[in-house]
């Protein structure tokens, strides 16, 4: 192994010794590892790494067609690196230091209308609900419709959704403790349609004979393990197409988190209750749905203002 991956190892490993999570060491060793390579190929080493040359990184990813977040992210990587590499004396200096954060253009996220967010729901619960089906498809359209309730119904990020554990039910599930981003816990309501489509799955889940104590979402088949996050996406972007969602393809876990946010607001909830629901640490992240909600107003008014296509 060469000196600079033994290097960016070594501050991998004081990463994990902090308060990183195991999710993003993993994206920083993608992202090493974009940038080691580009140094091998370039026939650099860290040690002799110049502010140009990280210039020449940037132009390089940027030239490769990434996107904003993933340079954005990489850069952030790059000026820890260094600054860490510096500061354990293992470089005369820090090419790094005049590298400023980029400041991330923030994109109105996709939402769906509450008409389009009831048509969604509606066609998982009518699966479920399909007698002609067989009792394993029942549970697992039933199993369905419960999370994607629960991430309307709660505005919970999917990672989060997928691993609650079954004892979320022993007090009716009306209000929760979850572990968020940072292993920070809050409190998170379920409406009573949630509740019933967790008992109606669970209740499935028993007869079909496979139920577990563990965890609330899992495989029909087997109860040792959590719903994943990517199976989790495929039964999203398959119901919203039964569904005849006009863009199908971009709905996915997330755009139900961003339904449960903006339709709160859109009916005078508080902004400041809405960033406690979700989870945000900066108010500023959860003001993107006043851009949102903004948005659908003009849409309306261009769409139903007589004067409006004028």
């Amino acid at each position: 192994m060469s000196n600079d991956r033994l290097l960016a190892e070594a501050w991998l490993e004081a990463l994990a010794v902090g308060t990183a999570a195991d999710g993003t060491i993993e994206t920083y060793q993608d992202d090493l590892d974009c940038y080691l390579g580009w140094l091998s190929s370039a026939g650099l080493r860290l040690s002799g790494v110049t502010f140009a040359c990280l210039v020449g990184y940037f132009g390089h990813l940027s030239a490769k067609g990434y996107a904003e977040a993933t340079v954005a992210h990489r850069r952030a990587v790059v000026r820890t690196l260094h600054a860490w590499l510096f500061a354990e004396g293992h470089a005369e200096g820090n090419p790094a230091a005049l590298l400023e954060p980029l400041q991330r253009s923030r994109n109105v996220p996709f939402v769906l209308s509450i008409d389009e967010t009831e048509r969604f729901l509606d066609t998982a619960h009518a699966l479920a609900a399909d007698g002609s089906l067989g009792l394993y498809r029942r549970a697992a359209y039933a199993r369905r419709a419960a999370l994607f309730e629960a991430l309307y119904s709660s505005g919970m990020r999917i990672t989060e959704a997928v691993r609650l554990p079954a004892s979320v039910l022993a007090n009716n599930g009306k209000m929760f403790n979850i572990r968020g981003k940072g292993d920070k816990e809050r409190m998170v309501p379920l409406g009573s349609r949630a509740v019933e489509a967790m008992r109606l799955w669970r209740s499935l889940a028993a007869e079909y004979g496979v139920i577990s104590p563990q965890w609330l979402f899992h495989s029909v088949r087997d109860g040792t393990k959590p719903t994943s996050r990517s199976a989790a996406f495929r039964d999203v972007r398959e119901t919203a197409e039964m569904a005849g969602l006009a863009r199908p393809h971009e709905v996915s876990p997330h755009v139900l988190r961003h339904a449960f946010a903006t339709h709160l607001l859109s009916n005078g909830a508080d902004l400041r209750a809405i960033q406690t629901l979700l989870g945000h640490e900066d108010i500023g992240t959860t003001e993107i749905y006043t851009h949102v909600d903004q948005r659908r107003s003009i849409d309306m008014v261009m769409r139903l203002h007589p004067l409006g296509a004028s």
